[in-house]
């Protein structure tokens, strides 16, 4: 369908001809939406996806591309349906009104700023235990480590918006050789690990509870909301009426390259850790890089996975800043406040470094905050608003009668529904 545009596109303007060549500008948001995607979720996704066995997963690694691409897709054409070409509040603002807009930018901002708070937590555990088993040095008090470690990453913020995308981007190279580099050191480790769930068909009674429980983790794996936002606005004001299509080029691009190097790296570790090794895992609130690096004696994998680690969370907090700071200063303006650009900017900050520093010093259950609040949170906002924009919006209707509209609202309510499971049992 892209092609299709492109090429029409193409006989009708030559300068939008040029403009169809793929080019540096589209692979930095490429890397991006990828670097924003890839940190604490796809570290945990081996533990969420792995307890449950083998045919769960499975079933994940077949629902991983369809979920994530059509999704964030529906939610790109919603911010790009914009006549002003503002954020996805003004958005918001503009087709529902300013009663539904202040209630969806305070679902936006509650579906992303828990992510910086599950950042906060991981990034001091995966540092303290670094520091203590492959180091040998005693960690610094929790509070004052906590505090170091967000204070840093707020530093890069005040950089502006560019610069962080810009940051990611290079990040994300030696992110991906590192995680595909882990991934193949892992193999002669291989035992089967998962396999052994593997013989007979599960149980339904096993097997949706496992099923559902896994797929908020991964949403919020694969997740890069926080970013779309921004995405569709520049590519709005770069590529104007060509915008959707050339949106959904670096999009496919982008996803195609999460979830092969993503499904390569969990099914790597499941491969490595029996179910019991991953549910002790959970129980220590590390990520698999943590306990990956504990477990083996080798010293390469010792000191690379934590690394690995520490640099996934990091650009991915980096890149969940930039929609958080979004939605809370989108609150703030509409609760009527009057303040400058700047000052909102330093309000923001602080905001953002007493909360996440608070609750990283705290230590709660990543994955229970990943279960209850990131994943179901994020599907609102992510897999059911678009939908819903589609059959109420006139710029959207364009998009109705999509068999994948109906796929992306089931995803949607499946992964709210593992609220309402886990919360019942």
């Amino acid at each position: 369908m892209n092609d299709q545009a492109n090429s029409v596109a193409e006989r009708l303007d030559p300068e939008i001809a040029e403009n169809t060549a793929w080019n540096r500008h589209d692979t930095t948001w490429m890397l991006g939406l990828f670097g924003t995607a890839i940190g604490a979720g796809t570290l945990f996704l081996p533990i969420s996806a792995g307890i449950g066995g083998f045919w769960p997963l499975l079933a994940l690694a077949l629902l991983a591309f369809p979920m994530t691409f059509f999704a964030h897709r529906g939610l790109t054409r919603f911010v790009l349906s914009g006549r002003s070409g503002g954020d996805i509040t003004e958005v918001v603002e503009e087709h529902f009104g300013k009663g539904a807009g202040a209630i969806i930018t305070l679902l936006y901002f509650f579906a992303i700023f828990p992510i910086l708070l599950i950042y906060s937590v991981g990034l001091t555990n995966t540092v303290s235990s670094f520091l203590e088993h492959q180091l040998h040095i005693q960690p610094p008090p929790r509070a004052l480590l906590a505090f170091v470690l967000i204070l840093g990453l707020l530093a890069v913020v005040r950089c502006g918006e560019r610069a962080i995308v810009k940051v990611m981007s290079l990040m994300v190279y030696p992110f991906i050789v590192s995680l595909l580099f882990l991934a193949v050191f892992l193999i002669p480790h291989w035992n089967g690990g998962i396999l052994t769930t593997a013989s007979a068909l599960p149980e339904p009674s096993s097997f949706l509870p496992a099923l559902w429980l896994a797929i908020p983790v991964m949403v919020f794996s694969f997740n890069h909301t926080p970013i779309i936002s921004a995405f569709a606005v520049d590519q709005k004001r770069l590529y104007g009426e060509q915008a959707e299509a050339r949106s959904s080029k670096i999009l496919a691009r982008a996803h195609l390259l999460m979830v092969s190097m993503v499904l390569f790296f969990v099914f790597s570790c499941v491969l490595t850790l029996s179910p019991a090794q991953l549910a002790e895992a959970k129980a220590q609130n590390l990520s698999v890089l943590s306990y990956l690096a504990n477990h083996f004696s080798n010293p390469t994998i010792a000191f690379a996975a934590p690394l690995i680690a520490l640099v996934a969370i990091s650009k991915s907090f980096l890149g969940h800043y930039i929609g958080a700071s979004e939605g809370f200063k989108g609150l703030v303006l509409k609760s009527g406040a009057r303040i400058g650009s700047k000052a909102l900017d330093r309000l923001t900050a602080l905001c953002m470094l007493l909360v996440c520093w608070i609750v990283a010093t705290l230590n709660p259950s990543i994955l229970g905050m990943i279960e209850t609040l990131g994943g179901p949170v994020i599907s609102v906002l992510l897999f059911l608003m678009p939908m819903y924009a589609i059959r109420k919006v006139p710029a959207m209707r364009q998009y109705a009668g999509k068999l994948s509209n109906v796929f992306v609202v089931a995803s949607g309510v499946v992964a709210i529904s593992a609220l309402v499971w886990s919360l019942s049992h």
